[in-house]
């Protein structure tokens, strides 16, 4: 079963290779990284998919990573996705394949591009109008201009984030326990979002 682990590096040379030297001692076996935020302090956050030897435990090699100087475990957990990490470019090349379904397609890609467990497509008046499996049904719309971190009163268990397709419809992606959605990855989603409403267009 592979497992996606988030963790907070150094932004500095050799920094990933004694990751992985970690990783491989406790047990696990690297299939793909992600850089998935970098900032000016000096400090990446990568997206690390691996499978585990048999008999290795995730809290080896959270042990592991967390062992080495300026290195924190962010989040571990279990990938169901398997295989490879979707990356925006995929993505993107999904949702230009058959225009006049982009934004159906949008609501698809999303959980893979970003690690998430679910997306929806919320009406202003239609309410949720797509989603994918094990997604919430009775999600409010809500009035947001730019991509942003939501909260929805009375559930402590799942993380949201959301983008504007246009003043009548929002994306919202949905992680459940986390982890918590980084700045960068909210600028990709609205990213991600424009260009499927540009390429949905007439």
């Amino acid at each position: 079963m592979p497992y996606l682990l988030r963790v907070r590096l150094p932004d500095i040379p050799g920094s990933l290779g004694r990751l992985a030297t970690a990783i491989g001692e406790a047990g696990g076996d690297i299939e793909a990284i992600e850089i998935v935020e970098k900032s000016h302090e000096g400090h990446a956050v990568d997206d690390v998919l691996l499978e585990m030897s048999p008999g290795a435990m995730p809290d080896s090699i959270v042990s592991a990573c967390n062992g080495l100087d300026g290195v924190e475990v962010v989040w571990i957990s279990r990938y169901a996705a398997g295989g490879n990490l979707f990356l925006d470019l995929e993505a993107v090349e999904d949702l230009t394949e058959s225009p006049d379904e982009a934004l159906t397609r949008l609501v698809d890609v999303l959980p893979h591009t970003f690690r998430a467990d679910w997306a929806v497509r919320i009406h202003r008046a239609g309410g949720v109008v797509a989603g994918t499996e094990s997604a919430p049904d009775d999600l409010p719309f809500v009035d947001i201009e730019r991509p942003m971190r939501l909260e929805v009163e009375g559930d402590d268990d799942n993380l949201y984030a959301g983008a504007r397709i246009d003043g009548n419809e929002i994306v919202v992606i949905g992680r459940r326990g986390g982890p918590e959605f980084l700045d960068s990855e909210l600028a990709r989603l609205g990213h991600l979002v424009s260009l499927a409403a540009s390429i949905a267009r007439p």
